[in-house]
């Protein structure tokens, strides 16, 4: 069993992108300049921006951080968003989500400008990515494929299963598996709450991609030997023997299906780095594109 290490590949991008910075720098180019939009005080959430901002400094990004509160008005943020897309100095920018049960969510990233979208959410981004044109990839689907491709491993002709249909993972994962590209050319099965007989399908697969937000819910009689396992699952559970008072856990039962899997992420440390740095590379694309 090989351990898909997101710690150390994330790194190896993060390092690439930083000369990749220095180079245009050197040559008198823009200095890439990402925003994000935090709304409240959500614990999980400053966290994880907080942890981009560390990445921006990183690799030689500027960046900025807009901070609202969580009763802000939806038209206030709607404000802002415009702010932003109208900012020359900002290549790409993302609104941290969830977002308060007051605001549209919908709203909000329709208005975000798709050539800003680093997060890839926006309607455009989305659709050329299902007709495999130049986009931005969603973070998190872009990070997986990242993955697959620095590990070698093999997808063409393989069978993939998705555990769970959401925009964010799920369904873009779908799309670029089954497309002509190094890490694809799969045949692809999306399972779902409504799925029968779950575990006919998990037992044919070769690859599974678990993103379905229900911790330890793939077991090892789910899955057949040298099985390709991406975790994409991170829930807090309560752990008093922890000094947190909790442990963070995937939406597979690592401890049991990594003796059976040949390769597997981690949980933390496998699919939640990559995510941030192929944020980072989504920006740097965004600033060569434009610049």
């Amino acid at each position: 069993m090989i351990l898909l290490d997101g710690r150390k590949t994330s790194n190896d991008l993060k390092d690439e992108i930083a000369i990749a910075v220095n180079s245009i720098k050197k040559n008198g180019g823009k200095t890439p300049h990402l925003a994000a939009i935090i709304v409240g005080s959500d614990g999980a959430s400053k966290t994880y921006v907080a942890s981009k901002v560390k990445a921006c400094d990183f690799v030689g990004f500027h960046s900025t951080l807009i901070e609202l509160d969580e009763n802000v008005s939806e038209e206030k943020l709607l404000q802002e968003i415009e702010i932003l897309n109208n900012n020359d100095a900002i290549d790409g920018f993302i609104v941290q989500l969830p977002l308060p049960k007051h605001i549209d969510e919908q709203k909000v990233l329709m208005l975000v400008n798709p050539d800003k979208d680093v997060d890839g959410f926006h309607p455009t981004n989305v659709g050329r990515m299902a007709l495999d044109l130049p986009c931005f990839l969603p973070a998190t689907p872009f990070g997986i494929l990242e993955l697959l491709e620095r590990y070698k491993i093999e997808t063409s002709g393989k069978n993939v299963v998705i555990l769970g249909r959401s925009h964010i993972v799920g369904r873009p994962m779908s799309i670029l598996m089954s497309q002509k590209r190094s890490a694809g050319n799969a045949t692809v099965t999306v399972c779902h709450s409504r799925t029968k007989n779950l575990k006919e399908f998990t037992l044919q697969a070769d690859i599974i991609i678990a993103a379905i937000g229900i911790p330890e819910f793939l077991k090892a009689e789910m899955v057949k030997e040298d099985v390709v396992i991406i975790d994409v699952g991170i829930t807090r559970i309560k752990d008093d023997t922890k000094k947190r008072g909790y442990r963070l856990a995937g939406d597979v039962d690592f401890e049991n299906v990594s003796k059976k899997a040949s390769f597997i992420t981690p949980v933390p440390g496998g699919v939640g780095p990559m995510t941030i740095a192929m944020l980072l590379k989504n920006t740097l694309l965004a600033s060569t594109r434009k610049n």
